[in-house]
């Protein structure tokens, strides 16, 4: 375990990432990202009080992500059911940024003239087009309106695409997945984006025209394009990952350790994801450092993202429609695709600075390198009950918590969460046990740099507004205090200096947290290990949805 904690720590990561804002224009014809407040400290439309409480709507093809099988075969494997080595572990990224123009096309053996492509392999393209992200200097083109370049054409329209032998090759090549720098892992006008500019598509034809002679119909037979791209493509298993950047210059070409920490949702095709991008520590061989990586255990610790996952009461839960069907629209280019509307606190999520903390960063503001580290699970299951109350000498009689730890509690919650045989939600979401009045000083002074849960909170829930929508709740949650304190509950937690103690004490002092863990969680005994929050780099989002993995 010591080896593996070492390894990742002393590891260069890379943040794989362009920025998901309400400026990050969306796949074109799609709902652009949508950020609001319904709720603050002091309370606002929608009830409640004490949060900053948000509602996004967003279709997921917007900032980085991954395309699943069911983009474009509806019977396909869902993103839930995607285990992790699925979308992580070896890969090769390839640079040809400086090989490639507009509107043109990379091939296999502009690949493997590079570098060895093996079965399993994640193949990462740098086209160079994510210079077009909208958080990066502009393009300076004199000839072009303004005196730039257009950024979202750019990126969505005129990017370079697969040639006509790409997807085949990669196919029986065993490639799992296909990453790229641009708005799409197809070229653009093999899209429906064909139809939504023919200016582009003509101006492509004629390149295409004018560098191999042919039409693109000739070069793209459309039948043969759709059966490769809507069935055999998902039926070989082979992904996309969609509108990389952040660093990916940093790497050139280089065989790497990927990981994608994609949201498990459930009902979509598509998934908001964290990628990072691992390379050798110092003095490493890369051989050696991807040798070391394939003994190293992921354990998913993430609850599947769903319509059915109940959210944080008074909080608007999951709801989606589907705007794009395979079968439904532009002469077989058609795809699956879903708006999405939710509040952030339901599912494995982060809860950020500025959900309670107005001059706090939001989740995309904080720096990579907070998400992950050193750190403990502590199991305390055997000490506490329904409404019970935790204490730090209870955690500390688990394991050795040291300063600048992550701390993830396993209270044996998790076996009442929507998904499992033993579900209560009522007892998952209102009864669990939470902190005691110490609890937040005590994280202070071990400098905690994040905590996580697997319950619905890491609050007390009686130390939030639930004490008043529960008060039969509330006065067995009394009952229990007085036994273990001799005093009352706002005597233990006084209302001016206590009240949702975990959010309001901690987050001025960037110690947030993570809730409802679950998955692997159950399989867990206390020990130290290597843990990382995949969070989507949201920029106006105080909270945002992640996939968390524990390395061992």
């Amino acid at each position: 375990m010591t080896n593996t904690i070492d390894l990742l720590t002393n590891a260069k990561w890379h943040d794989l990432n362009i920025n998901c804002s309400i400026f990050t224009p969306p796949y074109p014809g799609e709902m652009a990202l949508q950020v609001r407040f319904f709720k603050r400290v002091t309370g606002a439309a929608g009830g409640g009080q004490g949060a900053n409480g948000q509602l996004i709507e967003w279709s997921n093809n917007t900032g980085t992500h991954l395309v699943g099988e069911r983009a474009f075969h509806s019977g396909a494997t869902a993103i839930s059911d995607m285990p992790l080595e699925d979308v992580c572990g070896e890969a090769v990224v390839i640079d040809l940024s400086a090989e490639l123009s507009d509107y043109g096309f990379y091939t296999p053996e502009m690949i493997t003239s590079k570098i060895d492509v093996k079965a399993g392999d994640i193949l990462i393209i740098n086209t160079g087009y994510h210079k077009y992200a909208y958080e990066n200097p502009d393009v300076v083109n004199e000839n072009a309106q303004g005196g730039i370049e257009s950024k979202e054409f750019g990126f969505y329209l005129r990017h370079p695409g697969p040639s006509a032998d790409f997807f085949q090759w990669a196919i029986d090549t065993g490639i799992k997945l296909i990453g790229v720098d641009c708005g799409s892992a197809e070229h653009p006008m093999n899209t429906n984006l064909r139809y939504m500019h023919a200016r582009e598509f003509d101006k492509a034809a004629a390149k295409l025209q004018e560098t191999h002679d042919q039409e693109w119909d000739d070069m793209f037979p459309p039948d043969d394009y759709y059966k490769l791209t809507h069935i055999d493509m998902p039926k070989a298993h082979l992904r996309l990952l969609e509108s990389l950047g952040g660093q990916l210059n940093e790497i050139g070409t280089r065989r790497i350790w990927l990981m994608v920490g994609a949201i498990p949702f459930m009902e979509v095709e598509s998934a908001w994801c964290r990628v990072a991008a691992l390379t050798a520590p110092d003095g490493m061989s890369d051989d050696d450092f991807i040798a070391a990586m394939h003994t190293v255990d992921m354990l998913d610790l993430t609850l599947p993202f769903s319509v059915q996952t109940p959210q944080w009461a008074n909080y608007e839960p999951l709801t989606l429609t589907y705007t794009k069907r395979v079968g439904g629209q532009y002469f077989g280019m058609g795809r699956n695709n879903a708006h999405c509307k939710a509040s952030f606190h339901l599912a494995t999520h982060m809860d950020g600075e500025i959900h309670f903390h107005a001059a706090g960063r939001t989740i995309g503001q904080m720096p990579f390198d907070y998400w992950r580290g050193q750190g403990v699970v502590a199991d305390i299951s055997e000490f506490v009950s329904d409404t019970s109350v935790y204490t730090p000498a209870m955690i500390e009689s688990k394991i050795d918590v040291q300063e600048g730890d992550i701390l993830l509690l396993k209270t044996g919650w998790h076996k009442y969460g929507w998904n499992s045989p033993d579900s209560d939600e009522f007892r998952y979401m209102i009864r669990h046990p939470g902190p005691s009045p110490d609890f937040a000083q005590w994280c202070i002074d071990k400098k905690i740099k994040w905590l996580g849960i697997d319950c619905v909170a890491m609050e007390h829930p009686m130390n939030t507004i639930q004490r008043i929508f529960h008060p039969k709740t509330f006065e067995e949650a009394n009952r229990k205090l007085i036994e273990q304190y001799g005093a009352d509950w706002d005597t233990v937690y006084p209302l001016d200096t206590h009240y949702q103690d975990m959010h309001l004490n901690l987050f001025p002092k960037g110690i947030v947290h993570v809730e409802n863990i679950g998955g692997q969680i159950a399989e867990m005994e206390s020990g130290r290990y290597f843990i990382s929050a995949f969070v989507q780099k949201g920029m106006e989002m105080a909270s945002c949805w992640l996939r968390m993995v524990i390395l061992q």
